[in-house]
């Protein structure tokens, strides 16, 4: 989380500057410098996780050498889902922190024609990128591993046009639907990059469904003496 903080920090300085550098009084430069902002801060944050990917192989070197087994207690997979799930929850939490203190009034939500769906839409946006940002860490920890750069840039790519997206709001329908789309699609890659599979998932529901007939029977068997 500090990483991304980090980050947004720089984004934030950069976007800052070009903005007073430039004419405020152009609409359509100041739309395009917040594009470029948003582009930035996706960069740094990608830049940053490799960084952190960087400082993780460090740790778990030293935590290698001291173990009593020569291993690192913790796994790369262990490390990327909790490096990603961090991503997505400050992300998160500073996407919807403005959207919170907004909702306390004065005023209502589509009272001068705009959209009643701005407080739902925030949320499922959210929701989103706490997913995407977990599923990208997953991803990107194991391309750096595996040194699959086409991954890497799918991960960037992926990032860049789910940021773009967000500026249709308020069409909602051309934006969330998309990002909802590319969240099923990384999710599905990350979890066979973490070693998943329809036949494990298919023994878990077996598994389950045995257990289930296990309880029923038990619980048969131990009614037929009161019936008797």
């Amino acid at each position: 989380a500090f990483f991304w903080l980090v980050s947004l920090l720089l984004a934030s300085l950069i976007w800052f500057v070009s903005v007073h550098l430039s004419d405020r009084e152009d609409a359509k430069l100041q739309y395009g410098l917040l594009v470029f902002g948003a582009a930035v801060s996706v960069l740094l944050q990608e830049a940053f996780r490799f960084a952190y990917f960087k400082l993780l192989k460090k740790a778990d070197e030293g935590l290698a050498t001291i173990s009593e087994d020569g291993q690192s207690p913790i796994s790369l997979r262990q490390m990327a889902y909790v490096s990603g799930l961090s991503f997505g929850i400050i992300s998160g939490v500073f996407s919807v922190i403005n959207i919170l203190a907004d909702s306390i009034g004065p005023g209502i939500v589509g009272i001068h024609g705009d959209s009643p769906y701005y407080f739902i839409t925030s949320a499922f946006l959210t929701m989103a990128l706490v997913l995407l940002h977990t599923f990208w860490g997953v991803i990107f920890f194991d391309a750096c591993e595996k040194r699959r750069y086409w991954c890497l840039g799918l991960v960037v790519a992926s990032h860049l046009l789910t940021s773009g997206l967000t500026f249709l709001n308020p069409w909602y329908e051309a934006s969330l639907v998309p990002i909802f789309i590319i969240t099923l699609c990384m999710g599905l890659w990350a979890f066979f990059t973490a070693g998943g599979s329809f036949r494990n998932i298919l023994k878990c529901l077996s598994c389950k469904g045995q257990e289930d007939d296990s309880r029923v029977m038990m619980y048969s068997a131990l009614q037929v003496p009161f019936e008797d």
